[in-house]
């Protein structure tokens, strides 16, 4: 995918991403989790190795981006690091450009950026370069074969190496939000909704070991159950992946996803309207 081919995440759709990143606070609870058991996972990845290659798959803005290396770099100030970056969107790529220029820790870390999709990444670096650590952090639901894609990531890790993948949690508001109305959601960019429940079984399949650990998170969306609110309307088109929810969905659907929402996905606490908005973090091994 080219810098100017249209992505699922550049211009508007940029902005409404950055909207829910705010609204969510899913970045918080994803870098607790970091916080918490990367220093581990590096220890046993990096033992022994006088050099460590990152790949980045789906990075987005690079704010989880930024996380790792800082984390893999502090457990290891005097190794050599590579960052292989691969993100479709041209504008987030920037951001990202931008964000690491200014981030005191990464000025030793050597870059090399790829815009395109995953899978052209597939196609054109196949067998080329092997990785320490490979992440891919909220993508997975853009890749066409999950199969494929977690066959050829596993086979770019070095001894010791580790894929983590950040995906959705089973059961959680977003499983069963996109499942309930997969005909009517699964029209875009995202064709096929996974949660880590496939994730796992694709693991299992493969014969791969991992370990799974719960990335817990929640937000208010009582302002999506008001049709005059602005935010209300943002949030919606965000968590059903269109631009406009409510000129995109027939008043029958539009009815049944908020009753989802709110009956199915979300829970109620002191007048308010939380989603279920938990992840999981799985780490695979080499």
């Amino acid at each position: 995918m080219s810098a100017e081919t249209h992505t699922c995440y550049e211009g508007c759709n940029v902005n409404i991403f950055q909207f829910y990143l705010e609204k969510s606070g899913e970045h918080a609870a994803i870098v607790q989790c970091l916080q918490n058991v990367l220093p581990a996972q590096f220890q046993r990845i990096g033992a022994g190795k006088s050099s460590l290659d990152v790949l980045g798959v789906g990075s987005g803005g690079g704010e989880m981006d930024v996380q790792i290396l800082s984390l893999l770099q502090s457990a290891f100030p005097s190794l050599p690091i590579t960052a292989d970056i691969v993100e479709g969107s041209s504008e987030l790529t920037a951001n990202f450009k931008a964000l690491a220029a200014k981030t005191a820790d990464l000025k030793k870390i050597q870059f090399s950026w790829h815009i395109m999709s995953s899978e052209d990444y597939e196609k054109a670096k196949a067998g080329i370069k092997k990785f320490d650590f490979i992440h891919m952090i909220q993508m997975i639901y853009y890749v066409k074969s999950l199969a494929e894609s977690i066959k050829f990531h596993h086979g770019l890790l070095k001894n010791n190496g580790r894929l983590m993948i950040i995906v959705e949690a089973a059961n959680s508001g977003w499983d069963i939000l996109w499942k309930t109305y997969k005909k009517e959601l699964c029209v875009g960019s995202i064709t096929e909704y996974r949660s880590s429940g496939e994730i796992v079984s694709c693991l299992k399949d493969q014969s791969l070991k991992f370990e799974e650990h719960p990335v817990p998170n929640s937000f208010d969306i009582t302002e999506c159950f008001d049709r005059s609110s602005v935010t209300g309307e943002r949030l919606l088109s965000f968590m059903t992946g269109t631009e406009h929810f409510y000129e995109s969905f027939s008043p029958e659907v539009r009815t049944g996803i908020l009753d989802v929402l709110r009956n199915k996905c979300s829970a109620e606490k002191d007048g308010r309207v939380f989603f279920n908005s938990n992840l999981t973090c799985i780490f695979v091994q080499a």
